[in-house]
């Protein structure tokens, strides 16, 4: 399977539309694979919750359009905020388990990647209080 132009914007044209303005796209082999892998279209306005994840750290990277990643404390004060661009100075972020976290889109056309150590459990990701 080729990453490539044509399933990028595929999934950008599915992100666009839909109500929550993001769309992922499953890259596990299959459904008992113990780990999550996906690419994540997100455009501008969509609002990824501030959370974390109890049981996986999670790594992600960019690859086309622009984001900014922000990390908080556990009292929700900001700890750093950086912004990804493919082939930019942070490209990719690891981010520890436990460590409350957030992405936003700046460009139409976004994607990023992303990695984490577990199957996709609810129970195991904890939206902050906002």
């Amino acid at each position: 399977m080729l990453i490539d132009k044509t399933l990028l914007d595929e999934l950008t044209e599915k992100a666009k539309v839909s109500p929550r303005l993001r769309v992922n796209y499953d890259l596990r082999d299959s459904a008992e694979d113990e780990s999550q892998r996906m690419l994540n279209a997100i455009e501008p306005g969509t609002v990824i919750p501030v959370h974390r994840h109890s049981m996986t750290s999670e790594d992600v990277a960019i690859l086309r359009g622009q984001a900014e990643f922000i990390l908080y404390d556990d009292e929700g004060h900001e700890v750093s905020r950086c912004l990804l661009i493919p082939g930019g100075e942070v490209p990719a972020v690891h981010v520890p388990i436990g460590q409350y976290h957030t992405c936003r889109s700046l460009e139409s056309g976004t994607v990023i990647m992303e990695f984490k150590n577990t199957k996709y459990d609810p129970k195991g990701t904890e939206i902050a209080d906002q």
